[in-house]
């Protein structure tokens, strides 16, 4: 009970600052200053201070600038900074705060303890001391380039000059990962069916009712009947409905599930809220249309939740939006076309159906009619809300039912969403990395072009805050590695070594030099033994990397271990051992330094060879070489460098 009766005031305060907000007081009069942020009303009282004139000064300045910037999420800013500066005015002047003003010479050394005392209550690399500080000064600039607003000349010019804060070291949220990203997808597009199919479940069942004074008021479809018709009203349920003691089992299993406690002290509210969720949607569907929206559109959350029905146009292949985003104040007129490649159907779509994507993102268009057809009958008792397509239905503590614009308000919100649909994430539950998401696939289709990746903002603004996710990073660095690759490559103009037929089952035929990527006419050679070059053989003598185009190789078979177009089968292994003794001789006769040199490659790429031998095998080629069945023909320039 105590817990209700803390909403129930809550509900109060909001009503009064609406009421506040409604008839605003002048600037200089005593009364609270009221600022409408998405999802909550922001007052700042100066009767609360000891410092009530410093309060009220600040406070009427804050709501011109939030009315002149239209700022909304970082108003809090302004509110929280002049909250906690006026505290700190009370703790330091006590009884004597009352007198004091902007135009007072002393709040210069008080702003100057304030803002060096910021960081003890934030973490070392917090961004929020200077991020507060520098709220408060551009409030104190905003009154002093107003001449009939008083600022004390020492005070106005700390406001002007550098910054006694370090900026501090701001985490940008990660991306979600694919996985992640996939599942979040398809869960929001099983709670956009879930949801049609609830709404259309309850109108079915309303359809079937009648009034509750004709039925009987524990009657669903009767109570969904008087919803439907605004017949009845949640105060209705309060009033009418029996004791809960008294209900019947469908009506119990209806407000609780089969799952939950029931609990009669909240049953009344349970169903009313319940009965109107059946027809409308309430504030944990909408998310799944947000998700969707990002996915489909790429743009952030504020943008697409705040487009009407008169900025949505429909295109033979495709849905044209007038998107506003209001931090940057920009408004956008943006055109997502239709493709023909398909997305997952709903669990409950018809098998033939196929829905298309704007790859690599969802279809735009589709969303945008699932969320207008789910939303149309709550915007229909809402008419004064025309600048978003996210209204909702609710039913407050008091049994009062509620049309409102979409609000993911404590228990409604993105994290809340998560748990109900049953989606894991790791890190930060938060709505903005869907958009980082997107960001990167983009990114990634346009093969890392800043440009295309940046098409709603500036390049900077992606190289700050979107180039940062893991994924751009591992493609970043897997990007620098190959090029510093590529270019060693070509400084010690290397060239690929051979290919190694080693781990075939079996005999070696055509067909599998063929299934290595040799063509029926070079596997069919070198079966014949035409192509053997004595230590391996050569796919074409006459494109060796060594010699002229269309000359035969000159340095074969001493150079064969470092060539791309050796291939190496099992019957060679009898030469390579005679080669590999050739190339030992050679380093008792040569400086180390001239061995790497001349041989060192080659030396490396026979060890690799032979090493992934078996000692069987191994033991068969000797058996062939002791027997004088295999022999190594090198030319005479091979042992010249005995003579060096």
């Amino acid at each position: 009970m105590p817990k209700t009766r803390r909403k129930g005031r809550n509900n109060e305060d909001r009503d009064r600052l609406r009421a506040a907000m409604a008839n605003p007081v002048p600037p200089g009069s005593i009364g609270p200053r009221v600022v409408e942020v998405p999802r909550q009303l922001l007052a700042v009282n100066p009767s609360d201070f000891g410092c009530s004139r410093l309060a009220m000064q600040l406070a009427d300045e804050w709501v011109e600038y939030v009315a002149a910037t239209t700022i909304t999420t970082h108003a809090k800013v302004y509110h929280l900074a002049i909250t906690r500066f006026c505290k700190h005015v009370d703790k330091e002047l006590g009884p004597t705060a009352e007198a004091v003003t902007l135009n007072d010479p002393r709040l210069l050394d008080l702003l100057l303890k304030w803002e060096l005392s910021l960081p003890e209550s934030y973490a070392p690399s917090s961004t929020y001391p200077a991020v507060l500080a520098g709220a408060m000064r551009v409030l104190i600039i905003r009154r002093d380039d107003h001449p009939d607003r008083p600022v004390a000349p020492d005070l106005a010019r700390l406001a002007r000059g550098p910054a006694l804060l370090g900026s501090g070291e701001k985490t940008e949220r990660d991306e979600f990962t694919r996985q992640e990203k996939r599942a979040l997808v398809r869960a929001a597009w099983e709670n956009v069916h879930a949801t049609r199919k609830r709404v259309e479940e309850g109108w079915a069942l309303a359809g079937g009712g009648r009034h509750p004074d004709q039925g009987r008021w524990t009657s669903i479809p009767d109570l969904l009947w008087g919803f439907a018709h605004d017949r009845i009203t949640p105060q209705d349920i309060h009033r009418r409905v029996p004791a809960p003691r008294e209900w019947p089992p469908e009506l119990r299993m209806f407000v609780t599930g089969p799952d939950e406690v029931f609990v009669p002290q909240m049953a009344r509210r349970l169903l009313a809220r319940k009965l109107v969720a059946s027809l409308y949607p309430h504030n944990l569907d909408l998310h799944a249309f947000r998700i969707l929206l990002m996915d489909a559109t790429g743009h952030a959350s504020e943008e697409v939740t705040g487009f009407g029905e008169t900025e949505v146009e429909f295109l033979p292949k495709g849905v044209r939006l007038t998107l506003l985003k209001n931090r940057a104040e920009r408004r956008r007129h943006r055109a997502f076309r239709d493709q023909s490649a398909p997305v997952e159907a709903g669990p409950d779509e018809d098998a033939d159906r196929q829905l298309t994507v704007d790859w690599p993102r969802r279809e735009a268009s589709e969303v945008v009619r699932r969320l207008m057809n789910t939303t149309a009958r709550a915007r229909a008792k809402a008419p004064h809300i025309t600048h978003t397509l996210f209204v909702t239905a609710t039913v407050r503590n008091d049994f009062t039912a509620v049309f409102d614009e979409w609000k993911p308000v404590c228990r409604s919100s993105f994290r809340n969403w998560l748990d109900a649909a049953g989606v894991e994430i790791t890190g930060d539950r938060h709505i903005g990395r869907m958009r980082k998401s997107v960001k990167v696939e983009k990114a990634i289709v346009t093969e890392g072009r800043i440009s295309a990746a940046a098409d709603d903002h500036t390049e900077e603004t992606f190289a700050t805050h979107y180039a940062q996710g893991t994924t751009l990073r591992i493609m970043s660095g897997r990007t620098i590695a190959t090029a510093q690759q590529h270019w060693l490559d070509k400084a010690l103009d290397r060239v690929d070594g051979p290919t190694v037929i080693s781990d075939v089952p079996g005999e070696v035929d055509q067909a599998v030099l063929e299934e290595s990527g040799l063509s029926a006419q070079e596997a069919e050679d070198i079966m014949a033994g035409q192509l053997d070059m004595g230590v391996s053989h050569c796919r074409n003598p006459y494109q060796s990397p060594y010699s002229r185009p269309g000359e035969l190789c000159a340095v074969a078979p001493l150079r064969c271990l470092e060539c791309r177009n050796a291939w190496i089968l099992p019957t060679n292994l009898p030469q390579l051992l005679l080669f590999k003794a050739h190339l030992e001789r050679l380093r008792t006769v040569l400086t180390p330094q001239a061995f790497e040199r001349l041989w060192g490659q080659s030396w490396v790429n026979l060890r690799a060879v032979l090493n992934d031998r078996t000692p069987e095998e191994l033991d068969q080629a000797r058996k062939h070489i002791e027997a004088g069945q295999a022999v190594l023909d090198l030319p005479l320039a091979a042992n010249t460098e005995f003579d060096a």
